[in-house]
């Protein structure tokens, strides 16, 4: 235990940061294909809302460029100045796998290394079809080290990496709905319009839930389905029931491995409670937004407690 004492931040925090470049990879492209190849570009708006979504638009604002896809996604990607850019989450990412190389395999160190080769040394995201390359390039190896983690060893590294990433991607999924839900739709624009469908189908790309939409709902996108899809239909694996799901199972694997119990089972398990007599209908006419913010809040108090049973600090 004292062993994992010393590097469970580290691996936590690698799970945490190679998902949320990940994400923001995921964000980006969502956006250059609403802006760029949509029939109607969101312009501004699109780039806007991807600052929100990221909690990026004031540092953003302090840089004085014009919110646009050129300066956006460099800000978003490449910017070494900015601590939420995806290059800076992968040296972050890079730093926590050096730290617990002998916990990692090779593929799983492999892939952490070639997400930041990626990026090291470039300057500027280029045009559409550059951005594009450039973000999807992140989301393969994304992927690769996920499969990598997956293979190894279902130890305390493993479970750690991965508990990480869920409190990442639920935080991630709720900020994705809150901004959309408050900000994205444009002033004289039609709710369920051209441009609203456009976006909603944007939000699905980002968590690669267009299939499993199509699957689930016979009828045309619908927002009111959509967000039935991200909060409560665990079998998406980026929805809030899912992530929800994943930390108490993460946490239950954790508590028989290492005898550490406490605080944080207490909040994730009285969350899945809550999660699964939740209803969207119900979400919905009480409040989205209020809704998102309580779980946002809520996941940032449960990263706390498990900082703190695991010794974090």
């Amino acid at each position: 235990m004292r062993m994992l004492s010393r590097t469970a931040a580290a691996l936590y925090w690698l799970g945490r940061y190679v998902e949320r470049a990940d994400f923001t990879a995921r964000l980006v492209e969502a956006t250059v294909r609403l802006d760029a190849l949509s029939a109607h570009p969101a312009g501004e708006a699109a780039w806007a809302s991807a600052l929100s979504v990221t909690y990026n638009s004031e540092g953003f604002a302090a840089t004085g460029q014009s919110v646009s896809q050129q300066p956006v996604a460099r800000y978003l990607t490449l910017d070494m100045t900015h601590a939420g850019s995806i290059v800076r989450c992968l040296e972050q990412g890079r730093n926590n796998a050096r730290a617990v190389r002998t916990a990692l395999t090779r593929e799983a160190w492999t892939a952490t290394n070639g997400l930041w080769l990626l990026y090291a040394n470039r300057s500027s995201p280029g045009g559409t079809a550059a951005t594009l390359n450039l973000v999807e390039g992140v989301m393969a190896e994304a992927r690769g080290f996920e499969g990598a983690v997956h293979r190894m060893m279902r130890n305390e590294a493993t479970l750690l990496i991965q508990l990480g990433a869920a409190i990442e991607r639920a935080d991630n999924t709720a900020r994705l709905l809150d901004v959309k839900y408050h900000l994205l739709l444009p002033e004289g624009e039609q709710v369920g319009g051209v441009v609203d469908r456009d976006q909603w189908t944007t939000i699905l790309q980002t968590v690669s839930a267009v299939t499993a939409y199509r699957w689930l709902y016979s009828e045309e996108l619908k927002p009111a389905n959509v967000i039935d899809l991200l909060v409560c239909h665990a079998e998406l694996p980026r929805s809030l029931a899912s992530c929800v799901e994943e930390v108490v199972e993460l946490l239950n694997a954790l508590a028989k491995r290492t005898g550490l119990q406490g605080e944080a089972d207490r909040m994730a398990r009285g969350r899945i409670a809550r999660m699964q007599k939740t209803r969207s209908h119900e979400v919905i006419v009480s409040g989205l937004h209020e809704y998102l913010a309580a779980f946002i809040r809520e996941n940032a108090m449960l990263d706390a407690s498990v900082a703190r049973q695991f010794r974090f600090i």
